[in-house]
């Protein structure tokens, strides 16, 4: 029991640990969760899975599986089909049957399967897989079109491949007793749609129990969980890997039923997504034994560049023949698609049973499909972000600032961060308000900010940092709390409250987003300043010209705002921190017109007669 118990620990500081190292090092997060898992497993055996759990392992990776697509399911809008449905509906019609019948004949001319085998390998193969995808996505800053693609495709095709794999095994058991195809298929897709209407059902229960408060808040989260697992294991029972059909139908169907209140659970989804993706990772490499590296031939490796560089390639530029999605997101489309857990899971099953059938070649798919994983993660989570820039679907590099709020002062802190090359965005609810910052050339959104609308029609993706400065504190409260999951707690600010610390009526600063300026200006404050004159201004940073001289070359009552490094990373300045200044940054302060002192005065004046004079 203890030495469970330190396994799980010990996975959890792994998987945690190279997401956190990832973060900090811009490296694909799912490599460095591969490489953790592998060194804790067949290098040093500290970690033996199969020792560990026993039977217990395959259901706990199964049941992660599910609810990583179902979370996953839970992100996909049919709102965004409008812009991109083309693009998936193509990659799901055709993309599934062209992948199978590619990678089957890759499988078997080039890797060297039997036929069953091979027809059964390349069913999965044609996953993507939701949890390589996404950390892909969330570290490289794509285009949003082929992000959406290459989303929706990840989740929507793993249960496809799944009863690919499943259609091929029940066809290759029961052909031995006189089976025909038609006699498997159609059983096999009845019960693939008995699952989404299962799937259905479940999602229609929730959206139908939540609103109505038949189920109370605390246990949301709780009822939840329990049905997306308990849909899964039902679904399982009707036929082998139909569960992951029932649980990606109930996300997609729940996140397009406009139940509001699924929007508080999100960040628990989502951290819970997380803590699945880094432990079934670190739990599916560790799990890799010597004796299935050593069964890797030769012949395995051309099978590898066949996949990346022949199978993928053709599967996508077939399928999306007179599209409208242009040529280089195409040629990205087909580079990028990385196999991941379910690949592994579902080949892990699948060997055993093809072993039992008398199939020697279904022990190799396990050493296989690791192999894939590691191949296909290493090669576009190390150049997806090459690959994009050379075909121009790289999103916005520099960090961006979204405004909530158009008001003179928000107006002009958007000017001066534009003229400096910082994608900024202004949203605000109002055309009148908006109308000055769209004469001056200013990107601009029109809409609520909370609407779950604004979600699929804005792209927040480029907006590292959020600044709520509208004329209600309280409202600006709200959108910092809204958005402090998704941006972070440290990047959202909005203005100081009027009312004093003692005032009852101030917000506790845990509903608050950190306070702007190191004297906590309040909306009333910067919009008095304003009409008075005061303005922007930035003064660039050297190794001569440092924080001091800036602070002296300013009016006494200038108020620094906000540090601009040259990679474009903002750091502003709060009533609780600092940030520290360095040669090549550019400050933005807010300062009070300069007052002249009477030699300036005299000399304008004698300046202004003396032209006078000349012009006469």
């Amino acid at each position: 029991m203890e030495h469970q118990a330190f396994i799980i620990a010990l996975v959890g500081m792994l998987g945690i640990g190279a997401q956190w190292l990832a973060w900090r090092t811009g490296w694909p997060a799912i490599v460095l969760m591969l490489a953790a898992g592998f060194l804790a497993g067949p290098i040093f055996g500290i970690i033996n899975p199969n020792a560990a759990f026993g039977e217990m392992l395959e259901p706990m990776i199964s049941i992660g599986v599910a609810l990583i697509l179902f979370e996953g399911g839970l992100s996909l809008d049919f709102r965004e089909l409008k812009k991109y449905g083309e693009g998936v509906s193509r990659l799901v019609i055709f993309g599934v049957p062209l992948g199978w019948f590619f990678g089957s004949l890759a499988c078997y001319y080039v890797a060297g399967l039997v036929w069953p085998v091979a027809i059964l390998f390349a069913g999965i193969l044609v996953v993507t897989g939701p949890t390589v995808v996404m950390p892909l996505l969330r570290q490289s800053s794509i285009q949003q079109r082929p992000a959406a693609i290459l989303r929706w495709e990840a989740i929507v095709n793993d249960p496809f491949g799944a009863l690919c794999a499943v259609i091929a095994y029940e066809y290759f058991r029961l052909s031995a007793d006189g089976a025909t195809v038609f006699e498997v298929v159609p059983p096999m897709l009845i019960a693939a749609a008995l699952a989404g209407v299962v799937g259905y059902a479940a999602a229609w229960v929730i959206s139908w129990a939540f609103p109505r408060g038949k189920v109370p808040e605390y246990l949301k989260v709780p009822v939840l969980l329990v049905t997306v697992v308990s849909v899964f294991v039902l679904c399982n029972m009707i036929e082998h890997e139909a569960g992951l059909v029932a649980v990606t139908v109930m996300g997609i169907a729940l996140a397009n039923m406009d139940v509001q209140s699924l929007r508080s659970i999100h960040p628990f989804k989502q951290n819970i997504a997380v803590l699945l993706v880094s432990g079934i990772f670190i739990l599916l490499s560790a799990s890799l034994n010597y004796e299935a590296v050593r069964q890797f031939e030769w012949r395995f490796g051309l099978f590898l560049l066949a996949l990346l560089f022949i199978v993928r390639p053709a599967t996508v530029l077939i399928s999306l023949l007179f599209s409208k999605v242009p040529w280089n997101e195409r040629l990205f489309l087909a580079w990028v698609a990385p196999r991941g857990i379910v690949l592994v899971a579902i080949s892990g099953l699948f060997a055993l049973r093809l072993s039992e059938l008398g199939y020697a070649d279904g022990s190799i798919l396990i050493g296989l499909s690791f192999a894939v994983v590691v191949a296909t993660i290493v090669a576009h989570g190390f150049t997806v972000d090459i690959v994009a820039r050379w075909l121009k679907v790289k999103g916005a590099t520099r960090p961006g600032l979204l405004i909530v709020g158009a008001t003179p002062w928000t107006i002009s802190l958007a000017k001066q961060l534009h003229d400096l090359e910082t994608p900024v965005m202004l949203v605000d609810a109002s055309w009148q308000r908006l109308k000055p910052a769209r004469a001056a050339g200013l990107p601009t959104y029109h809409g609520e900010i909370l609407n779950e609308a604004t979600e699929h029609n804005l792209d927040l993706s480029p907006f590292q940092v959020l600044v709520s400065a509208t004329e209600n504190e309280a409202y600006n409260a709200l959108v910092c709390n809204e958005f402090a999951f998704e941006i972070g707690r440290d990047a959202v600010y909005q203005l100081g409250e009027n009312a004093g610390d003692e005032d009852p009526r101030a917000l506790p600063d845990s509903l608050r987003g950190r306070a702007l300026f190191t004297s906590g200006f309040s909306v009333t404050d910067v919009h008095q300043r304003h009409l008075e004159g005061w303005v922007f201004r930035k003064t660039r940073l050297s190794d001569r010209f440092d924080m001091k001289a800036a602070k002296e070359n300013l009016p006494d009552a200038a108020n620094m705002l906000l540090l601009l490094h040259p990679d474009g990373e903002m750091r502003f300045f709060t009533h609780a921190s600092a940030p520290e200044p360095r040669p090549g940054d550019t400050v933005i302060s807010f300062a009070p017109p300069r007052t002249k002192t009477p030699e300036e005065q005299a000399a304008r004046k004698a300046a202004r007669s003396g032209g006078k004079k000349q012009g006469s």
